[in-house]
């Protein structure tokens, strides 16, 4: 099968949507189907068109920039190019293009499954005002048009007003893909020894500076924190973010504050994100709002045996919901993190679960799999009909309930 995935950035850019759509076109291309990337040119230094992994990408040049938005003029030729020669569209929301892609799958009678991957909260301001306007008719218009829609879990689309109207047609819930890339005793170690972890507790952020993230909630939560536990160190995995001066500014004062519990180690990749999260004790998921809808970091952490403290954002709480393997607090509540965090230091082992089930119910294979069953009933003319959660996530409630 040829599959066209359509998304607005991709990688080397990093994020939960870039990771998912690399993980998955990996997979399927592993499981002998054809797939092509279009995304943005965002960094005029890469290349317009390569192939990773067996995976094609087309980048298109950006003419000119609305916030983290792209306008590109060569997009609309493009996709019209890669439409015909593909079988099934595949769209990952958000992305402005959305809607004029779904229309060409329409058009020439090819199927278009689009992932929703989570809200677009842009800050507050008359101009960024008109953009979620349009941004949300451009959504709608997407929803529209597309044979498919597909989120990671039931919670997230109950919660969320877009696709709350999808959930008794078109709506489909897929486990996204998590996997690391193996590491060995001897990496850990060095990673432990660099950073001198010896006989401290650990606390992992991975993620992004950006202001949704919230991560000034950990900030103000690590205070509370070192009463318990005044040897607790955060170690920070922080890519690089575009378009996040100010947040960074404003968060400078508290990382000076607690610089000596507190490293940003910028961003990680290959074995050396799994080596931070087998040398964590306890993940942290701060985020503040529904540009937040699973944290796959959640299942990184699970899969190492490292519970996690998440907040209550709709999807966000399922990882921890579903396993048991960590605590849920509010949003936005320094106190409960903190609170949250120090139950785990307390007593890790009670929370730890089956890593292997954990890291089996999220396999990219298994994702692709789901994928590619939706895309073969699409082209067989099955439509307009939503199917339950994942038998995956019945496994891990079931893990869950046992060890209670």
């Amino acid at each position: 099968m040829k599959i066209l995935e359509v998304l607005t950035y991709y990688r080397p850019w990093v994020s939960g949507l870039t990771i998912y759509v690399e993980r998955l076109s990996r997979a399927l291309v592993r499981q002998g189907h054809d797939v092509t990337v279009l995304t943005s040119q965002y960094d005029p230094n890469l290349p317009r068109y390569e192939v990773v992994d067996g995976v094609k990408v087309v980048r298109i040049p950006v003419a000119y920039r609305v916030s983290k938005g792209v306008l590109m003029p060569g997009f609309g030729p493009m996709a019209w190019k890669l439409a015909h020669r593909n079988d099934v569209i595949h769209l990952h929301l958000p992305q402005f293009d959305a809607p004029g892609v779904a229309m060409r799958g329409r058009l020439l009678g090819k199927p278009v499954v689009l992932t929703y991957h989570c809200d677009l909260q842009l800050p507050s301001g008359l101009f960024n005002r008109v953009v979620d306007r349009v941004v949300q008719a451009q959504n709608w218009m997407a929803g529209t048009l597309a044979d498919a829609v597909v989120t990671y879990t039931r919670d997230y689309a109950m919660n969320t007003p877009y696709l709350s109207q999808y959930v008794e047609r078109k709506l489909h819930i897929i486990p996204p893909p998590v996997e690391l890339v193996e590491s060995d005793d001897a990496e850990v170690s060095a990673f432990k020894e660099k950073h001198q972890l010896a006989g401290k507790s650990v606390i992992g952020l991975s993620t992004r500076i950006a202001a949704e993230k919230g991560i000034e909630v950990l900030l103000e939560a690590l205070p509370i924190i070192l009463k318990e536990h005044p040897e607790a160190l955060v170690l920070h995995a922080n890519p690089e973010t575009i378009g996040e001066n100010a947040y960074a500014r404003r968060l400078e004062p508290l990382f000076q504050r607690h610089a000596a519990h507190y490293i940003q180690l910028g961003g990680l990749h290959g074995s050396e994100l799994t080596v931070f999260y087998k040398s964590l004790d306890v993940l942290c998921v701060t985020s503040l709002n529904r540009t937040e809808s699973f944290g796959l970091v959640q299942i990184e952490a699970m899969r190492n045996n490292v519970p996690v403290a998440a907040c209550a954002l709709p999807g966000v709480r399922q990882p921890v919901t579903m396993t048991g393997m960590g605590e849920v607090t509010p949003v936005g509540d320094s106190e409960a993190l903190a609170q949250a965090v120090i139950a785990i230091l307390n007593d890790k082992a009670t929370y730890q679960r089956d890593a292997q089930l954990i890291a089996d119910s999220f396999s990219p294979e298994q994702t692709a799999v789901t994928y590619a069953t939706l895309f073969q009933s699409l082209q067989q003319g099955h439509t307009d009909t939503s199917t339950p959660e994942p038998a995956a996530y019945e496994r891990l409630r079931q893990m869950r309930d046992e060890r209670q």
